[in-house]
């Protein structure tokens, strides 16, 4: 079995992927997942703030000039893997089906070929 990879913390906060994922998923549920970062540098997942009481969820301060750097790189990284993912998986977010419906790697084969 392949060991899993794991992403360092700081990075994940770095190249944008923490700001997105609350941007674009869990703010609007009124969720933030929080990373804390300690005096030495090193970082560790925190938590999931709640506040899904609050209907209007939870936005950034500050203004957009912050948040669009980041949020242009992991747009730019998504937007390299959507072509890949639709021609090799058939989707790009995995479906919620029952697995019967899902279409063989070999019938999509197929199907590309013809």
């Amino acid at each position: 079995m392949t060991p899993i990879k794991r992403i360092d913390i700081n990075e994940f906060v770095e190249r944008g992927y923490l700001q997105e994922v609350n941007r674009r998923f869990l703010h609007p549920l009124g969720l933030a997942l929080e990373v804390v970062i300690e005096e030495d540098g090193s970082a560790h997942l925190g938590g999931v703030w709640d506040y899904r009481e609050d209907f209007e969820g939870i936005c950034f301060a500050g203004g957009y000039a912050d948040l669009a750097p980041k949020a242009e790189t992991v747009e730019a990284e998504w937007q390299a893997r959507v072509s890949f993912r639709e021609k090799a998986l058939g989707y790009i977010v995995q479906p919620i089906v029952p697995v019967e419906d899902v279409v063989s790697d070999e019938k999509r084969h197929e199907e590309t070929t013809e």
